[in-house]
């Protein structure tokens, strides 16, 4: 298992967990209060259980394009060595072009893992 298919799984778990916890704690938002306001309108004010559902989102693209990234490049790396075992003797072309395709498909998925990041803490 490559470290983009651990991104993945470690996002979508994440997601699953803290998703439902969020939902739970705007709804028992309503017994507390916070400085003279109810609770419940400080959570109407910061959209909690609709910012819950959004952290669900950003847990499964997140996975979703760590998954992406890993199978592109599994995919890639099989296809090379298929096509090295066929012609041996280009065997050092295709590991440069190789290795630059995985690092734009590497750097692909963490662009999407960052931007869903930057999405959690807007």
């Amino acid at each position: 298992m490559n470290k983009l298919s651990r991104i993945a799984v470690l996002c979508l778990v994440v997601c699953f967990v803290l998703s439902p916890a969020l939902v739970l704690a705007a709804q028992d938002a309503e017994e507390f209060t916070l400085d003279g306001a109810t609770a419940a309108q400080y959570a109407a004010e910061k959209s909690t259980a609709k910012s819950s559902f959004g952290y669900l989102g950003i847990g499964i693209g997140a996975g979703l394009a760590a998954i992406g990234g890993g199978l592109g490049i599994g995919l890639l790396s099989a296809s090379v060595v298929d096509a090295s075992a066929r012609q041996p003797e280009m065997q050092g072309k295709l590991l440069t072009t190789m290795f630059i395709a995985a690092a734009l498909i590497e750097g692909l998925a963490l662009f999407a893992i960052v931007i869903c990041m930057l999405c959690l803490f807007m």
